[in-house]
């Protein structure tokens, strides 16, 4: 009888060392995933970090390329999609005291840069048939 315990004992301890990777993989949840040196990481979504602003424009600087608005200046590129009244408009359009919206992104060296401006009043809906 204490050979059948004993053989039973070892028999599980045994399936139990066997087993014990398997059962480890199985609990990893991807947090941290093991490095593979032949693979690269897969790129992470970019997110939307866009900041929104609105405000009356203080002042425009076509030749920097610069609104300010309050007390911060936004810096205009050519990706920055600038409309007025609804429609497509460039920095000289618009002008101090224009009522803007818009939304901006923080880069290196702490300037804001306009990713949208929208200056003006909203065009208004078209009614539906």
């Amino acid at each position: 009888m204490k050979k059948q315990i004993i053989k039973l004992t070892l028999s599980l301890l045994a399936t139990a060392v066997i087993a014990m990777p398997v059962v480890s993989r199985a609990q990893n949840n991807g947090a941290n995933p093991p490095a593979n040196p032949g693979q690269t990481e897969p790129a992470k979504p970019d997110k939307h970090t866009a900041t929104p602003f609105k405000g009356t424009v203080t002042a425009v600087d076509t030749k920097a390329m610069t609104m300010t608005v309050k007390s911060r200046t936004f810096e205009v590129t050519s990706d920055t999609k600038i409309t007025k009244d609804g429609k497509p408009a460039i920095l000289s359009d618009i002008a101090v005291g224009d009522k803007v919206g818009g939304a901006y992104k923080k880069v290196e060296g702490g300037k804001l840069v306009a990713t949208t401006i929208n200056a003006g009043a909203k065009p208004a809906a078209e009614p539906k048939p």
